[in-house]
Parts: structure tokens; C-alpha cells; sequence
């Protein structure tokens, strides 16, 4: 249970701190309207992750108690979909590119409705949570439903950590990746180690 679960603050941990549109939308706006508005936009996109969390707890757990085969299957999706993303990171260029240039400055309300209006419209999070969630289910006397709700609480709480350590050092952060061309390079490959690791366990 506790391996479990330290899995997966440890690969929800490397994945926030990846270069992604969400932490670099909040660079953005930390850099150009201040720390503030960063994490306004920050607490937008978290909640957000509520919606998804609970749209994956209860139509996952309704298909468990149907048929227990269908987990196996939502597994292999997972492994599979987990494996394609990898993919996908391996394909992407590992240069971090960020433009402060033309951004509108909005108050910390509208940073707030559009994170979270962009989290919440992204069906691709969805699916992610759909394939990354049910491989750290870590009990069989707990709800599978309760432990989805643990696993979204803990994604959100190491998730809003770091996206709020990003809004706070935007400055900083955004002069250390100007300096040093080779941290998109690293950041690319923990990614794909963290995505063909938890591949390897499911299917193993």
C-alpha cells in the first residue's frame, strides 16, 4: 500500500515539474502579471483535476464491479497509452520554449476561470488520469472509489505544490532554462523513463 502510494508521488512529482502547457501557462503569467496571478491560475487547473478525478472514479469503479476482467483491460489501456505518451515525449523537441510576448494581462478571477476552464475542457487529461490512476489502486478492502479520491488528492496536492513553487521562482526559473539549454534535454528523458517504467510494472 505505502510502496504504492510513494510510486506514485514520486512519478506525479517528476511529470508536474515536465514541461508541459499547464506549468508553462503558469510561468508565463507569473513572469508577465506576477506571482499572484501564477498561482491563481494554479489553483484554477487544480480544480479542474476534480472534475476529472471524480469523472474516473465513479465510471471506473462502476466498470470493476461489472466484470473484474474489465480492470485487467483498463490496465493494458493504461500500459499502452502510458507507452504512446513516452513516445510522443521521445518525437517532441527538448528545447523549452516560452514567450512572453503579447500575453493579455488579466485579473487573478479570469486566470482562475481559464485554468480551470482549460483543464476541465482537455479531454486528453481524462484520459491520462484513466490510464495513470488505476495502476496505483493500493488496497482490496478500501472503495475503489475512496482510493481514486486519494490518489486525485494526492496528484493535486504534489501538483500545486510544484506549479505554485514554479509561479513563485518564475523569474528565476525562467533565466536558469535561458542559461542552460540542456535542461529541456533531462527533463524530456525523466519523463519517458517515468512513462515506460510504469508500463513495464503493468505489464510485467
Amino acid at each position: 500500500m505505502i510502496e504504492n502510494l510513494i510510486s506514485f508521488i514520486v512519478a506525479t512529482a517528476i511529470l508536474s515539474f515536465s514541461p508541459g502547457p499547464d506549468n508553462i501557462f503558469v510561468l508565463v503569467q507569473s513572469i508577465v502579471n506576477g506571482k499572484k496571478y501564477g498561482l491563481a491560475t494554479v489553483f484554477g487547473l487544480m480544480s479542474g483535476c476534480l472534475i476529472h478525478t471524480t469523472l474516473v472514479a465513479f465510471g471506473v469503479s462502476t466498470l470493476l464491479k461489472e466484470s473484474p476482467n474489465i480492470f485487467f483491460i483498463i490496465k493494458l489501456f493504461g500500459a499502452s497509452y502510458l507507452l504512446f505518451l513516452a513516445y510522443k515525449v521521445y518525437k517532441s523537441d527538448a528545447n523549452i520554449t516560452f514567450s512572453t510576448e503579447n500575453v493579455q494581462k488579466k485579473t487573478t478571477t479570469q486566470l482562475f476561470k481559464t485554468g480551470f476552464l482549460m483543464n476541465v475542457l482537455n479531454p486528453k487529461v481524462t484520459i491520462f488520469f484513466l490510464a495513470f490512476f488505476p495502476q496505483f489502486l493500493f488496497s482490496e478492502t478500501i472503495s475503489t472509489i475512496v482510493q481514486f479520491y486519494i490518489l486525485g488528492g494526492l496528484f493535486i496536492l504534489v501538483s500545486s505544490i510544484i506549479f505554485s513553487s514554479i509561479a513563485i521562482l518564475a523569474g528565476s526559473i525562467s533565466v536558469y532554462i535561458k542559461q542552460n539549454k540542456k535542461a529541456g534535454v533531462y527533463l524530456k528523458w525523466m519523463q519517458i523513463v517515468v512513462f515506460i517504467a510504469i508500463s513495464a510494472l503493468i505489464l510485467i
